[in-house]
């Protein structure tokens, strides 16, 4: 069984305690730091490899949304919070999860549950040079292989996502933050916290939209820096 180093980042020793609880009932979690401000949990990635961070958002000297920015390879982050008014830009941020304090385990579960899921499927891509990287999706009781080199954009439905390709369209359940964690080393960009796409598939753009295949989607203004750095390096002088 595969082991996830973990990391809290709590800075209410009663809410550190739940977490810790939990992770010790959770026979592929381990626990390596509780750290009550973000900067020393900055120290603490710097020394040890971390898997799963569980973050506060309201903490002394750093806020926990601004620790995500502050990182350059982040590893999976769920964050655990009083405040719900900040789920959509944790999301933005490609949170593996948003928890509500207080926490129940089973809702606990559920989230841990979603960074096992992201480590098969991102060993269902094959790694091999010579070969056409591909992924199998859950379709109807039964899985789909989809080439990566085929997929035009991909678009998140809440708790699923539909992935077009000029061939076929599929609708599976996945969330976007976890596909793009997947296809992060890949052709493909995030343009808006609905929709991602592969770069080379774009035909045309603007400071508000890009073009696949035809269909015209949005560049999120979270996204519009990133995605015109992006693109704009593949502009012609």
């Amino acid at each position: 069984m595969q082991h996830y180093k973990c990391l809290i980042v709590e800075d209410e020793p009663l809410a550190a305690e739940v977490l810790q609880d939990y992770i010790r009932q959770v026979p592929f979690l381990k626990l390596i730091k509780t750290c009550s401000d973000a900067i020393y949990a900055m120290e603490t990635l710097k020394e040890e490899k971390i898997d799963l961070v569980f973050l506060d958002i309201h903490l002394p000297k750093l806020k926990g949304l601004d620790f995500i920015k502050s990182l350059t390879n982040p590893p999976h982050i769920i964050i655990t919070s009083a405040y719900h008014e900040y789920a959509l830009e944790g999301h933005e941020l490609n949170v593996l999860d948003y928890l509500l304090k207080p926490i129940e385990f089973k809702r606990f579960l559920k989230a841990v549950n979603r960074l096992s899921a992201v480590q098969e499927h991102t060993e269902d891509v094959s790694q091999k040079p010579s070969e056409r990287e591909y992924l199998f999706f859950n379709v109807s009781k039964k899985k789909v292989k989809i080439f990566l080199d085929e997929i035009l954009y991909i678009e998140s439905l809440k708790e699923y996502i539909r992935v077009c390709t000029r061939q076929k369209t599929i609708i599976t359940k996945f969330q976007l933050g976890e596909i793009e964690e997947i296809l992060s080393k890949n052709n493909f960009l995030r343009v808006h916290r609905s929709f991602i796409v592969a770069k080379d598939k774009i035909d045309a753009f603007t400071a508000t939209d890009v073009e696949v295949s035809g269909k015209q989607l949005p560049i999120g203004r979270s996204y519009k820096d990133v995605v015109q750095t992006a693109l704009d390096n593949k502009s012609a002088l």
